[in-house]
């Protein structure tokens, strides 16, 4: 049978990048399908919907709250048509009440060793209104090879360049940071993947660009150790949350080919600093996310903040407000006192305020919010830190020989011939 996976658009922010990367959530489901269902995959943001398709039954995943409300206009679409829609993913998960309010079905939970229940169900015309595995995780070693021969890769490239693809080595997080659903969503508990899968799989995929979606990389120094080792062989190049900062395990990550990683910004202190040092004496780049409106920051306090920012020369930030998702400690305080006055999931998007912050009005914490992108990237665009850091790693590609000769003429016209050839 034919089971269409859409993964629906989402309006980006005009400071986002105006890239999307292939979807990884879909892909990972796919691969745990019965071996008698035949998955076909739309990401939205980049191909057309077919709606008059002969299709047996329809799963839409959603990964972000404000993919939630396009996930329901679609499953109405394909409903009128007699078509069953079951919907999956983080935000069904986080909004699993309206969900059921839209769907034929709704998933939640992890799918390894799961799905065959849903679809012995599905054929025999039973299926049911929720399937709810959230309170135990499948076996971990379950996990299988993503199913990344679903989309067309050609797709996810900006200007000539090809984008990274997703790839995650264990789940769970053993933290639980204030505004994230994570210890919700999938335990507190950090579940690593065997390792010799994880390579293999890692190993398998074409392109030598990857992005590790893990939550965090920190969260077992042995097993991270581990990981950076085997990872040398591949040589690929990546980006990752999280890692951790101690020389040992910084010098495998840069072996292993670490780009850049996301880094959070918090406060100014001289812990962060030193962090962001610590990354840069080994080649690896940050990019620093910023969260603005927390109860703890003044107006000063952000600015000052900004200045930080461009003292320890991030090679990039990335600016948010705080969004109070379902399900998070956020959500659960600001709903109790009354603060959030914006429950629209389209707005949900971490660029538009929703709540009553503590120590500014919603309209101040706004206009900060626009004022930091500009204020960060007032010397130097995005677009241009974006390509002085692709430019390291095209550089490191060509040492490696992994390089793609088109890419390498962006930087012989931006940088000159003699800068490449001394690399």
């Amino acid at each position: 049978m034919k089971f269409r996976i859409i993964y629906p658009k989402w309006k980006k922010l005009k400071e986002q990048t105006p890239f999307f990367l292939p979807p990884h959530g879909p892909v990972v489901m796919a691969a745990a399908l019965p071996d008698d269902v035949t998955p076909l995959f739309t990401d939205e943001n980049v191909s057309e919907i077919d709606f008059d398709e002969d299709v047996s039954f329809v799963g839409i995943s959603m990964m972000l709250s404000t993919q939630v409300k396009r996930g329901f206009e679609i499953a109405q679409r394909f409903r009128k048509r007699g078509v069953k829609v079951i919907f999956g993913g983080i935000s069904a998960m986080l909004h699993a009440q309206e969900a059921m309010e839209h769907g034929d079905s709704v998933f939640l939970g992890e799918v390894e060793g799961r799905l065959e229940e849903v679809f012995s169900d599905f054929r025999q015309n039973r299926l049911k209104p929720v399937y709810n595995y959230m309170t135990k995780h499948p076996d971990i070693e379950l996990v299988g090879p993503a199913r990344r021969d679903l989309y067309d890769r050609s797709l996810y490239n900006h200007k000539g360049v090809q984008m990274v693809d997703l790839f995650h080595a264990s789940r769970g997080c053993r933290f639980s940071c204030y505004p994230c659903a994570v210890s919700y969503l999938g335990g507190r508990a950090f579940r690593p993947r065997p390792i010799d899968k994880a390579i293999e799989e890692m190993a398998g995929i074409e392109n030598n660009r990857l992005f590790i979606v893990d939550n965090s990389l920190a969260q077992n120094d042995d097993w991270e150790k581990e990981l950076f080792r085997e990872m040398i062989p591949l040589k690929k190049k990546w980006i990752s949350h999280t890692i951790e900062d101690k020389p040992e395990i910084l010098d495998l990550a840069a072996q292993a080919g670490a780009w850049y990683v996301y880094q959070a910004v918090f406060d100014t202190s001289d812990y962060i600093k030193q962090r962001i040092k610590r990354y840069h004496d080994y080649g690896i780049g940050v990019e620093g996310t910023i969260l603005l409106g927390l109860d703890n920051q003044t107006e000063d306090d952000i600015k000052r903040l900004l200045d930080f920012l461009l003292e320890i020369e991030l090679d990039l930030a990335e600016f948010t407000v705080l969004a109070p998702f379902p399900h998070t400690k956020a959500f659960d305080d600001l709903r109790r006192q009354n603060r959030i006055f914006d429950y629209d999931w389209n707005h949900y998007n971490a660029g538009q305020v929703v709540y009553h912050p503590k120590n500014m009005t919603s309209e101040r914490l706004q206009e900060l919010y626009h004022f930091a992108w500009d204020y960060f990237y007032k010397d130097e665009s995005q677009e241009q830190k974006m390509f002085k850091l692709f430019t390291k790693l095209l550089l490191r590609e060509m040492k490696d020989d992994t390089f793609r000769p088109r890419e390498r003429a962006l930087v012989t016209k931006s940088f000159g011939k003699e800068v490449v050839r001394n690399q």
